[in-house]
């Protein structure tokens, strides 16, 4: 056993990540237990040393902001996992996905968004974005019509969506949007942090970048703040010195746990894919549910992409219940096993109505032009045993 916990003769290493599964490289790669490098800042020997530093020819980080050597090898895991050149973690998704768009889309440009995402990355792209004079066509997930006259029209330096988007986790024809705006030279950027690596490979399917609120399913636990960017070596460095500029720096012990979840990614993500299966199959026979939106059902309208797209359909579950807020917000005080909380992707079940979690300050009529109906409900399946989530579920319903 070397110095540092790797294994000297036994450890895969990411010089091997051709030929191993993402399940094996979410494992290996780094050090058995990844030391915790905890420091702002890094000395130097000397002013050659600096310089040396200075022209690239001495590794080091300078400076905490900069880089730390527990974060690098999260950095180093995350960009095995989903292929790309190069990876970048700060401290939260939100914060990822706003350094992304400040250093990608120049002052007075023009991106394409889709019109299901999180809510404050619209809020961010209609409300800070504009005073640099940025402007954002929002099509509908499915409407590629639409992006193509956007790029027609606009010089469009970035297209934007979530795949599976939140919360109808609508799935967009990656490898068709790719074709269309990198003929026009426009990069495709896409959030799979309700994918995963596991269960899709967005820059295979031809994207030029993928990010994660890695505080989800990659960490897994409910327990770390943390944000991914992956991809092309060239748009990752333009990220990152931005990133530099910002902040948004992760914690090193934030990237230790984001490490160890990471471990256990696979096996928390298959149980996740095979408890949601179920339950939205239940679901979608209860009398007492509307409708059940789940990519991995024939009845969702991105069920075709989805299967050529994705080898699982996620944990998470977005239902409407067949009554008004306050029925559906019964059932959500009736469950036992699930916490009532934001979020998404640990291993404990969470549970949510998100008129009331994230647009309760919306109103009614703003909530109408949203799509955010007031019976909605978004569960994350944890990794309780299905038949006990299930039952927690059923038992709910009686009750309404």
């Amino acid at each position: 056993m070397t110095g540092n916990g790797a294994s000297s003769n036994g450890a895969a290493s990411f010089d091997q990540e051709e030929r191993l599964t993402p399940a094996t490289r979410a494992v290996h790669g780094d050090s058995l237990t990844t030391p915790i490098v905890q420091t702002s800042t890094y000395t130097f020997r000397n002013t050659q040393e600096l310089i040396d530093y200075q022209e690239g020819n001495y590794g080091s980080y300078e400076y905490g902001r900069y880089g730390n050597p527990t974060t690098r090898a999260c950095e180093e895991k995350i960009r095995s996992l989903e292929g790309a050149e190069d990876c970048l973690v700060s401290s939260s998704g939100m914060n990822t996905a706003t350094t992304m768009l400040l250093a990608l889309v120049p002052a007075g440009g023009h991106l394409v968004t889709t019109t299901d995402c999180y809510r404050r990355t619209r809020q961010f792209i209609q409300t800070v974005l504009p005073k640099m004079g940025i402007s954002a066509t929002v099509i509908n997930p499915a409407d590629l019509d639409a992006l193509e006259r956007a790029l027609d029209e606009h010089p469009v330096s970035l297209y934007f969506s979530e795949s599976p988007t939140n919360p109808y986790l609508r799935c967009v024809d990656i490898p068709r949007i790719a074709q269309l705006c990198q003929a026009k030279g426009c990069i495709v950027a896409v959030d799979s942090t309700f994918a995963t690596p596991i269960n899709s490979q967005p820059l295979k399917l031809g994207a030029d970048l993928v990010i994660h609120s890695a505080t989800k399913y990659l960490a897994g636990h409910n327990d770390v703040l943390a944000g991914a960017i992956a991809g092309k070596a060239e748009l990752v460095a333009a990220v990152r010195a931005m990133h530099n500029v910002l902040g948004g720096t992760i914690d090193p012990h934030a990237s230790y746990l984001l490490l160890r979840g990471m471990k256990t990614l696979d096996l928390r993500v298959q149980r996740h894919n095979s408890t949601a299966m179920l339950i939205a199959r239940r679901l979608e026979a209860h009398p007492k549910i509307a409708r059940v939106h789940y990519p991995g059902l024939e009845s969702h309208p991105d069920h075709a992409i989805a299967v050529a797209q994705m080898t699982g359909f996620g944990g998470v579950i977005s239902f409407e219940v067949d009554g008004d807020l306050w029925r559906t917000a019964k059932l959500i005080d009736s469950v036992r096993l699930p916490y009532i909380a934001p979020s998404l992707g640990g291993v404990e079940s969470l549970i949510e109505q998100p008129t009331v979690v994230s647009y309760w300050d919306q109103g009614p009529e703003q909530r109408a032009k949203l799509g955010i109906k007031d019976s909605l409900v978004r569960f994350s399946c944890g990794v309780e045993a299905a038949e006990d989530i299930w039952a927690d579920l059923a038992q709910a319903l009686d009750k309404i």
